[in-house]
C-alpha cells in the first residue's frame, strides 16, 4: 500500500539517496519503503527502526518490534553504555549512537521508524524531531513529561500524517474491549463512577533530593541524559529506576501505572480532557513528631478526584478516583470476602446504575460483579481482536507503518494517547500545586493551596482558571540544546 509523500525535499532527498548508495550506513541491505517515494514498496517489505533508549523497558520494545517479523533494528541510541549492551549484542549490525540528535541528523534517510523509551521528561524532543522528519513513532508511557508536550505530540500527529502508537499495550488486549461489548450492551446501565488504584510506587518518594553528590556510573552520559531537565549533579542510584519518584525525570505512580489502569476507562466511556481536579496526598515523617514534605519528590501516596464531562457514552459526567501508596476503594458488596480485587495491587473498578464490572493492569481478565455473572451474560462481539492480544501491540504498530498512515487502525494513537496522557498529568498538577511564593509562617516547608480546593481547567486556554501559580508546570523551560517547536 503506498505511503504518503511528506514534502518536495524530502521526496528530493529520497531520489539523491536512491542514487548515492544501496546499502543503509547500518550495513542492512534494505532500502527504507519511504525513500522510494510515493507508490514504491521496498522489496523487502520490512519496517526500518531507530531504538532511542534501548536498555530496560526499550531492549524489550525493540525486540518485540523484532520478533514482528517484518521490522528490522537498524540503529541503537542510548546514553547508558552498560544498559545498551544486550541490545548491541542482539543487533550487531545496528549503527549506535548515545546523542539522538546526532542520530536523526546522520542518519535521516536511512530508517522509516523511531522507537522511543528513554525516562519521560526526554519523551518529547525526540518524538517530536522524529515527526517532523516523517517519521513513525512509537512512545513508551506516559506520552510526555508535561501537559504542553502532550498537547503538541497531539497535535503533532495530525499535522505531519505519521503513524503513532503509545506503549500501553493494553490498549490492544481482548480485555478493555470484552468491558466495552459489556457496556455498550448496557450490562451495567450508565456508569458515573470509576475507582483506579496501584501499589505504586515502588521507589524512594516523599523525600528530600540528596545532599551528596555521586560519582556518575562508568558508561552513562550523565549530561545526555539530563537532556532537557536543568542540570544537577549525578545522586546515588538514580539510574536506572529511581528518577521515577522526581519531578524533573518522572510523573510518579500516576504515570508508571495510569496509563496502564486509566486507559480502560477512556476506552469504555470514551473519556477526553478533564473538567476539573482536586488532590489529597499521604506525608512523611522525618522524625518522631514532625511531618515532611519535600517540593522535588512525589509524595509517598495520593488520593486524587477527576471530573470528565458528558460524552456520548455516558448520560452525564463522570468522577474518576486514582488511588496509589497501596490506597484502595472500599470493596464492593457484590465481591466475595475472599476473592481477589482487580489483581491485588492494581484495578479499575466500574460503577454503574445497573451493576458493576472491574479489571486488573492493562484492562485484563475483566468481569462482572458478582463475578459469577462473568461467564453467565453473553453479548456479541463488536469489536475486533487485535491478532496477539497485547503483546500483540507491538506488530500492530509494525503493520500499520508498512501500510502508511491511515491505512491501518492502531490503538493507542496520540490522538488518544495524548488526552489520556494530560488527564494524567492534570492529577500530578494537583498533587504539586505548591506555592514557593508563600513559605510556611516558621520558614520551613511549603505552602500547597492547590491540594485544598478544586483546580478548575481550561482545556482550550490550556491552563488552571483558579490557581495561577500552578500553571508555571504546564510547560517547562528547556535545557539549552534542546526545543520543542511545531
Amino acid at each position: 500500500m503506498e505511503e504518503k509523500a511528506l514534502t518536495a525535499d524530502h521526496n528530493a532527498s529520497r531520489r539523491s539517496f536512491i542514487r548515492n548508495t544501496a546499502i543503509t550506513a547500518a550495513g542492512f541491505f534494505i532500502v527504507p519503503r519511504h525513500v522510494l517515494g510515493k507508490g514504491f514498496i521496498a522489496p523487502s517489505d520490512r519496517l526500518l527502526i531507530a531504538g532511542i533508549g534501548v536498555g530496560g523497558k526499550g531492549e524489550s520494545d525493540i525486540m518485540s518490534f523484532s520478533k514482528s517479523g517484518k521490522a528490522d533494528i537498524a540503529f541503537l541510541c542510548d546514553v547508558d553504555d552498560r544498559r545498551a549492551a544486550n541490545s548491541v549484542k542482539a543487533f550487531p549490525k545496528a549503527k549506535y549512537y548515545q546523542d539522538w540528535r546526532e542520530l536523526l541528523d546522520k542518519e535521516a534517510k536511512n530508517f522509516d521508524a523511531v522507537s522511543v523509551s528513554t525516562p519521560d521528561h526526554n519523551h518529547a524532543a525526540p518524538t517530536l524531531a522524529a515527526m517532523q522528519l516523517g517519521k513513525h513513532v512509537y512512545v513508551q508511557k506516559p506520552l510526555t513529561h508535561d501537559i504542553y508536550e502532550a498537547r503538541i505530540l497531539t497535535e503533532a500527529a495530525k499535522r505531519y500524517k505519521v503513524v503513532t502508537q503509545m506503549g500501553n499495550q493494553g490498549a490492544s488486549g481482548d480485555g478493555v474491549r470484552q468491558l466495552m461489548e459489556w457496556y455498550d450492551a448496557g450490562v451495567i446501565g450508565n456508569v458515573h463512577t470509576v475507582y483506579c488504584w496501584t501499589n505504586r510506587p515502588v521507589w524512594p518518594q516523599g523525600i528530600p533530593w540528596p545532599s551528596a553528590k555521586a560519582p556518575v556510573p562508568q558508561g552513562l552520559n550523565w549530561d545526555l541524559w539530563l537532556g532537557t531537565a536543568p542540570y544537577k549533579d549525578y545522586v546515588e542510584k538514580l539510574v536506572p529506576f529511581n528518577w521515577r519518584g522526581w519531578w524533573d525525570y518522572g510523573t510518579g505512580a500516576l504515570g508508571d501505572m495510569g496509563c496502564h489502569i486509566v486507559e480502560p476507562a477512556f476506552r469504555v466511556l470514551g473519556l477526553q480532557y478533564i473538567n476539573d481536579v482536586q488532590a489529597s496526598v499521604g506525608a512523611v515523617y522525618v522524625d518522631e513528631f514532625k511531618r515532611g514534605e519535600f517540593p522535588e519528590s512525589f509524595p509517598p501516596s495520593s488520593h486524587i478526584t477527576m471530573n470528565f464531562p458528558k460524552t456520548p457514552k455516558t448520560k452525564d459526567r463522570v468522577t474518576l478516583h486514582w488511588m496509589d501508596g497501596g490506597i484502595q476503594p472500599e470493596r464492593p458488596e457484590e465481591l466475595g470476602a475472599n476473592e481477589l480485587f482487580g489483581d491485588g495491587g492494581n484495578g479499575t473498578l466500574f460503577i454503574g446504575t445497573k451493576g458493576k464490572m472491574m479489571c486488573s493492569t492493562y484492562g485484563a481478565n475483566p468481569q462482572l460483579l458478582p463475578t459469577s455473572k462473568t461467564a453467565q451474560v453473553k453479548v456479541k462481539q463488536r469489536y475486533e481482536r487485535v491478532p496477539g492480544g497485547a503483546e500483540g501491540h507491538y506488530a500492530q504498530w509494525v503493520e500499520a507503518c508498512l501500510a502508511g498512515y491511515g491505512n491501518k487502525q492502531v490503538s493507542a494513537p496520540f490522538e488518544t494517547g495524548g488526552p489520556l496522557t494530560e488527564a494524567l498529568l492534570m492529577a500530578n498538577l494537583a498533587i504539586r500545586a505548591y506555592d514557593v511564593k508563600r513559605p510556611k509562617t516558621d520558614g520551613k516547608g511549603f505552602n500547597y493551596p492547590g491540594r485544598n480546593i478544586k483546580l478548575l481547567w481550561d482545556k482550550d486556554a490550556m491552563k488552571v482558571t483558579n490557581l495561577d501559580d500552578v500553571n508555571q508546570y504546564i510547560k517547562r523551560e528547556y535545557r539549552q540544546g534542546y526545543s520543542l517547536t511545531l
